[in-house]
This record gives structure tokens, sequence and C-alpha cells, in this order.
């Protein structure tokens, strides 16, 4: 030995290096993704796409049901873009728009309701036995608060079924910054409409946050609300001064 030993970055990037190349070797290193065809998200996104098989953290950016709704069209679109059945845990009776989400490309006949009137133990507990079978195309429930813990037994489980589950977060001022183990936490507020030439209502508008990404940047969005295909329309520019302060402005998807 010459005595000198490696500075602690060095080390470090060495090991990941290898960490990296052993994956790649095995196939191990890639997760599979789903993109959302809006180069102005998926680039934000690690591989290029929405990961699979993991924990999604979805909230509304505020008290209003419209963006309770456009949270929840949000992850029936992506949904709706995979193969297989969809388990939608209900609180009580409030239930779903059937035909919303059918509007987003998600057919009544693959989703399974599974309704429960004890609270968020309940919810996290029906999902985590959806995420044992590994044929759903994911898993789908609301809950008021997630703990550390609950978001990483999630987490674990949907890693191991390689089945995808959204937890739709009721509103709260502090969800945002609270820990979590989900590999990506979004915000949605809906938005007044696309403008129509003539009399009607346009298309939904949402505003997207992704505000957390595991190997990936935040990134804010105005889009046009899921079509029938479960897919997302990026605007080019935002009328009436509605952009604010760091909306990004990308050309819209193809």
């Amino acid at each position: 030995m010459d005595g000198h030993l490696p500075r602690r970055g060095e080390s470090l990037a060495d090991l990941r290096a290898r960490i990296r190349a052993l994956e790649q070797k095995h196939g191990t290193g890639a997760r599979r993704v789903l993109p959302f065809g809006a180069p102005e998200i998926d680039l934000r996104l690690p591989q290029g796409g929405l990961p699979l098989g993991c924990l999604h953290e979805v909230a509304p950016g505020g008290t209003e049901l419209t963006h309770a709704a456009a949270a929840g069209l949000f992850a029936a679109g992506i949904l709706a873009r995979l193969d297989g059945p969809v388990l939608w845990c209900l609180r009580g009776r409030r239930g779903v728009f059937a035909p919303g989400l059918a509007g987003v490309g998600l057919d009544h006949d693959r989703v399974l309701y599974a309704e429960t009137a004890n609270g968020d133990a309940d919810v996290l507990a029906i999902l985590e036995e959806g995420l044992a079978h590994a044929r759903l195309a994911g898993v789908v429930g609301e809950v008021k608060r997630l703990s550390l813990t609950a978001a990483r037994r999630l987490q674990l489980a949907a890693e191991k079924s390689g089945v995808t589950v959204f937890v739709l977060r009721r509103h709260s001022a502090d969800a945002a910054d609270e820990p979590t183990a989900a590999a990506t936490r979004w915000r949605l507020s809906s938005l007044p409409s696309s403008p129509l030439p003539t009399a009607g209502v346009g298309r939904p508008r949402w505003r997207v946050e992704l505000l957390r990404c595991r190997n990936g940047a935040p990134g804010t969005w105005i889009v046009e609300g899921c079509n029938a295909t479960g897919h997302l329309g990026v605007l080019a520019h935002v009328a009436d001064g509605q952009a604010a302060a760091g909306i990004e402005r990308p050309a819209a998807a193809g």
C-alpha cells in the first residue's frame, strides 16, 4: 500500500459505479417505467418515465372537490395505460364517479371496488393485500395520513409484486413536507377548462406539480387533463395570465 487513502467522496463514487455495473450485468438496474409521452415531464423522471412497481402519492392542491377529482383522475389515467385489473379502495360510500374513470380510459369492467368504513388503517390493509396479487395493474386508495412506516410497507410490497400503488392523500397543508418512502409525490390542482371556439365545456385543465422524485427532479406544468386514452396534454402557453412564477411553458405533447 502507498499509504494514500481515497477521500470519502471518491470511495462512494467508486462504490456506486461498481454497483451500477453489477446491476447492468445482471439485469437488476433497470426498472419498468411508463412514459407520459410528454418530454417536458418525462425528462424529469428516472429512465424517462413513471417508475412502475412503486408507491406514488398524489394530493389535491386545495380543499375543493375539483382538486381531489383531478388527483384521482390523474392516477386513473396512468393505470388506464397498464394491462390488468385495478383494485380501488373506497372510504365508506363516497365512491368514485365510474363514468369519470372511463373518460380517462379506465373502463369500469377493469375496476374492482373494495369499500371500508373504518378509516386509514383499513384502507392501508386493503392496499397491502392488493399488492400481493401480481396480476393487478395497480391499487388505489385514499388516506388522510400516511406514516413513514406505512409508506415503507407499501413500497416494499410494490417492489416485491411489481404492482403499482397510488395513495391519494386528503388535502393537508403538511402533506407535502412529511417524510415518505414513495418514489414520487405529486400535487394536482384543477384550473378553468381549456377554452373552446364555441360555447361549451372544454377539456379539463390541471396544474401538475412533481414535488418529489427519487433519482429525478421536481417540476410544475399546466396540462390538459387525461383524455380517453389516459394521456395528458402539456400546453405550450397559458392564456389570461394564469401562469404563476416558476411554471414552465413547454411545447404541447404529441
